[in-house]
């Protein structure tokens, strides 16, 4: 396998042009990630022909796989320190991200994070992790807010809540946001559970949710096991007023095919979405679009700008480590994915403020329903049964 992949215009050689800059990338384009790695591949892409459209300095990307593995990732992560690359941007999966940063910042070169969302890679952070996407409190908080307008609309629409998410650095980091939340708003968690990868069979879980009978699910998976569980929900004939995935697995295409009409009015807390109102989106999903031959999730416009706060950091003069960290501290840019700066805020260290959005699938499509100045569709509540 070759690890290595150079992306750009022309696949420009670094030692050809004085003007190049070489950007290290790390993601999982092999292994059980491999869906995700499709889709920062495909949002890096779409971010450097812009870049490099406009003239100037123009950037190159070693792009390499990590295989799904923490050390593929961090013998890759050496290998792009070695070629001197100024910034890497990595990797797709949290539990893979969280030991990059902590290499990085050993040997002080700054790591763009672009996807992975558990809470301690920029809480407490480090100086030389920035974080372009959210952390998972935004997922809970949003879902925190839904409840919080149905409730306001109906009392009582939703009281007790059930919570199942992965074994894992992103499944633990949602899980104990939303359980502290939900409680501290005064819901009944009568379920919280986690389960190890490789598990198949999700039914004696979902049958004592049945048997718990909650208002609400809510489901922190990746892209196999999301269908599966999808699947299983209808099958043991749990039907709570509402079913919630947090993004990761539910916001990809692949879930909509693979759970067909199991995931019918399943509610999907995200920070992109196709339908988004921010300038450019539109035209940065057609784009997406037609690299990837499919439906681009939120990955992908993530990936993207990530690249895009990178050549911005390049401009400011990051062109080497030490001032691409101080570089980095400068960006401030309105991006097709939403703006991006890096602050210290609420114990976070260099993280871009996100705002969250729900999607729910109607008619086999991802639909932007809350908060109100983004929707663009209605919220169907209850799930219909």
């Amino acid at each position: 396998m070759k690890r290595g992949i150079a992306l750009g215009l022309g696949l420009l050689a670094s030692t050809a042009f004085a003007d190049t800059i070489k950007i290290g990338a790390i993601t999982s384009l092999t292994g059980r990630f491999a869906t995700f790695g499709k889709m920062q591949k495909a949002g890096f892409q779409v971010a450097l022909d812009e870049i490099n459209a406009r003239g100037g300095t123009r950037l190159e990307l070693s792009l390499e796989d990590d295989g799904s593995d923490t050390n593929k990732a961090l013998a890759a992560a050496e290998k792009l320190v070695n070629e001197h690359v100024p910034m890497i941007i990595g990797a797709y999966a949290s539990g893979i991200t969280k030991p990059l940063s902590q290499y990085l910042a050993r040997v002080k070169v700054p790591l763009i994070v672009a996807t992975a969302v558990d809470e301690t890679i920029t809480r407490p952070g480090n100086a030389w992790t920035f974080r372009v996407n959210n952390q998972s409190s935004v997922y809970s908080r949003s879902l925190g807010d839904l409840f919080g307008r149905l409730n306001a609309q109906k009392p009582g629409s939703i009281k007790t809540v059930a919570i199942l998410t992965s074994n894992d650095a992103f499944g633990k980091s949602v899980q104990a946001d939303a359980v502290n939340q939900f409680a501290r708003a005064g819901y009944t968690v009568v379920g919280k559970d986690t389960y190890d990868q490789g598990l198949s069979d999700f039914r004696p879980i979902l049958n004592r949710y049945r048997a718990q009978n909650p208002d609400a699910v809510i489901v922190a998976s990746y892209e196999q096991d999301a269908v599966a569980i999808a699947r299983q929900i209808k099958e043991v004939g749990l039907s709570p007023k509402l079913v919630a995935g947090v993004a990761t697995g539910f916001a990809l295409p692949s879930f909509l095919d693979g759970a067909g009409s199991a995931a019918d009015n399943f509610v999907v807390a995200a920070v992109w979405n196709g339908d988004v109102t921010y300038v450019g989106a539109q035209n940065l999903y057609a784009r997406l679009k037609k690299v990837l031959g499919e439906e681009p999730s939120q990955h992908a416009a993530q990936s993207y700008a990530a690249m895009l706060a990178v050549a911005e950091a390049v401009r400011l003069g990051g062109t080497t480590p030490e001032a691409a960290q101080q570089a980095l501290l400068k960006v401030k840019l309105s991006t097709a994915f939403g703006p991006v700066s890096f602050r210290t805020f609420g114990g976070y260290q260099n993280q871009n403020s996100v705002v969250g959005l729900i999607t729910q699938i109607q008619g086999g499509k991802f639909v932007t329903v809350a908060p109100a100045s983004a929707a663009r569709g209605k919220l169907v509540f209850p799930r219909p049964k």
